[in-house]
C-alpha cells in the first residue's frame, strides 16, 4: 500500500481548512484517511500551521511520500530540517538548539523581506520625531 501525505479539504464554501492527512494513494481526496497529522489554515494572515511533527517524522520514516504543499508546508514548520538533522546522527539537544538557530535566522529573513526593513522603519521615527519636536517648537513660538 502506498501512502500519501496530503490535504482533505474540510470547512465552509469558499472558506477552506485543510487537514494534514496519511491516506492510501488510491483514496479519494475527502476520503478515507489512515490518520490525521495536523492542520492547515490558509486564510489567516500568515497562514497557520499545525503539526504534530513525530508523526509526520514516523509516517516520512516509513515511506510516506508527500505531495507538492504537503512539502512545502512541512518545509515550512520545520519538519524536514529536523529530519535531516536526525539523518546526521545528532543527538535531540544539538538538533534542538540547530532548530533554534534556524528559526531565528527565519525570522530575520522575514523581517528583511517585508515591505520596509527596520532602517526603513527607525529612519521613519526618526522624522517623525523630528518633525513633531518641530511642530513643539513652533507652537511655542507662536504663543
Amino acid at each position: 500500500m502506498a501512502v500519501k501525505l496530503r490535504l482533505r479539504r474540510m470547512g465552509k464554501k469558499k472558506q477552506p481548512i485543510y487537514k494534514v492527512v496519511a491516506a492510501d494513494s488510491r483514496s479519494p481526496r475527502d476520503g478515507k484517511f489512515l490518520e490525521a497529522i495536523g492542520l492547515y489554515n490558509p486564510l489567516t494572515n500568515p497562514h497557520t500551521i499545525q503539526l504534530k511533527e513525530d508523526r509526520a517524522l514516523y509516517w516520512l520514516g516509513v515511506g510516506a511520500q508527500p505531495t507538492e504543499t504537503v512539502k512545502s508546508l512541512l518545509r515550512q514548520a520545520g519538519v524536514t530540517h529536523k529530519r535531516e538533522l536526525l539523518g546526521r546522527g545528532l543527538s535531540e539537544e544539538q538538533v534542538a538548539v540547530e532548530l533554534e538557530n534556524w528559526k531565528k535566522s527565519k525570522e530575520t529573513a522575514a523581517a528583511k523581506k517585508g515591505k520596509k526593513g527596520t532602517k526603513e522603519i527607525q529612519k521613519e521615527q526618526s522624522t517623525a520625531e523630528a518633525k513633531g519636536a518641530a511642530s513643539d517648537v513652533t507652537s511655542e513660538t507662536a504663543e
